[in-house]
């Protein structure tokens, strides 16, 4: 089964002040540990970009807006831009991927309610066995939840029925 790994909204704005997100270079440091592995095994690879619109701190063509430089695309690797939470609505993802002959999606980033949430399902729904890395996806605290309570708590939701829920360096690309 041809696999890729795809990597969701990784860009400068989730890590800036005043706000970075939960354990966000170590979150990093995991996702380039797997583009590492990806690009040895010469898997495929999709980057994906998130607009949020004017005033949002992903706003297209700002700062904030472009890919985290310790994960960045190389030049081969396609970048899919996004304006809402799945990865699939509204793009070429999963023409890009139908194209490839992907069947199975290794999926790390950011925001775990929103973005990667979405994207898991989104992918389960359409066919595609999906494994989430557990230890490569992060989000922020809220007025009602930490961070890591939200991250455990979409990890447990989203194992079993819609992907596999694995550490990084246990899931092979």
């Amino acid at each position: 089964m041809t696999s890729a790994l795809l990597v969701i909204d990784v860009q400068r704005g989730m890590f800036m002040p005043p706000t970075p997100a939960h354990r966000g270079a170590e979150v990093r440091a995991t996702i380039a540990g797997l583009l590492r592995r990806a690009r040895t095994g010469g898997r495929p690879i999709v980057h994906v970009q998130h607009d949020g619109g004017p005033g949002d701190p992903l706003e297209r063509g700002t700062e904030g807006w472009r890919i985290h430089p310790d994960v960045a695309p190389l030049g081969n690797e396609p970048l899919i831009e996004k304006r809402y939470c799945s990865a699939f609505q509204d793009t070429d993802l999963q023409a890009l991927l139908e194209r490839g002959g992907i069947r199975r999606l290794v999926i790390a980033g950011l925001q775990t309610e929103y973005c990667i949430d979405t994207t898991c399902r989104a992918a389960f729904s359409l066919g595609y066995r999906v494994v989430l890395a557990a230890d490569a996806h992060s989000t922020f605290d809220t007025p009602i939840l930490p961070a890591e309570k939200i991250i455990a708590h979409h990890s447990q939701v989203l194992g079993g029925p819609f992907c596999e829920v694995r550490p990084a360096e246990s899931i092979e690309i």
